[in-house]
């Protein structure tokens, strides 16, 4: 009796959640948090908050076996490192010119007296990854407002650099803003029926790999309908679940993010 009541208990077992927020000291971070509204005059500029939710719709098609989500999920993979990487040499190039304050003189942290306190709902790996690099261009943004106070840099140089650090940003949240949902599996492809013409006739030819599904994003869901498929046979359902490489779902866990914080 014991052993079924714990077995009950572990089948109604909840999600797991975790409180999380994102602390910026500047404006010049907070603009590409928010982005911008489009008006009369001005294009929208999608901003963090945006991305983060495009890459939630990615996620999602990549579930559902989705090739051309698994594409994005690389292509926008990529772009993150390339943005890491300009992210990197920024930085450098301000703890370069700080390091040219003399001995004597020390200069402390320039920390917003009230910083604006975010809360995150991120459902994806990838929008985590823009979350960090947000929060590097915030200090990189602290650092060379520093900088120029103190006569380390001039203005040009605070200017140009900041603008680099943006624009590697929002170059990296406009391709996102490409993504559009194809609405067809691989099964279409497999099957080559109308779905899959259309996909192909709107969104062009994917590189084979990708299509075959043996390409993807190293954050790339397990693919939900064929962990379905494979629990729907009866017999050696464990055995080709692990041959497939699709971890089973624990019981009580609808998928694998339920024992993730969102």
């Amino acid at each position: 009796m014991a052993a079924n009541e714990n077995e009950h208990l572990q089948l109604n077992l909840g999600s797991l959640r975790s409180a999380m927020s994102l602390t910026l000291h500047t404006h010049h971070a907070s603009r590409i948090w928010h982005g911008r509204a489009r008006s009369e005059v001005k294009s929208g500029i999608v901003g963090l908050n945006g991305f983060i939710g495009i890459t939630n719709k990615i996620k999602r098609g990549a579930e559902q076996d989705d090739p051309y989500s698994d594409w994005w999920m690389l292509r926008i993979e990529e772009k993150l490192e390339q943005t890491k990487t300009t992210l990197q040499s920024l930085h450098e190039q301000v703890e370069l010119a700080l390091s040219d304050v003399p001995m004597a003189i020390t200069l402390g942290e320039n920390l917003n007296v009230q910083p604006v306190k975010l809360p995150l709902f991120v459902n994806a790996q990838l929008g985590f990854a823009a979350v960090y690099l947000l929060a590097e261009y915030d200090d990189i943004a602290r650092k060379l407002i520093l900088a120029h106070h103190t006569a380390l840099i001039d203005r040009s140089t605070l200017e140009r650099w900041l603008n680099e650090g943006a624009h590697a940003l929002r170059s990296l949240f406009s391709l996102a803003q490409q993504y559009r949902y194809s609405g067809c599996t691989r099964d279409d492809f497999a099957a080559k029926n109308a779905a899959a013409r259309e996909a192909i006739e709107k969104f062009g030819e994917l590189p084979q790999d990708v299509l075959e599904g043996v390409r993807r994003s190293r954050f790339a869901p397990p693919i939900t309908h064929r962990v379905q498929q494979l629990r729907s046979q009866p017999a050696n359902n464990g055995a080709e679940l692990a041959e497939e490489g699709v971890e089973e779902p624990r019981a009580g866990a609808e998928s694998e993010e339920d024992e993730e914080p969102l």
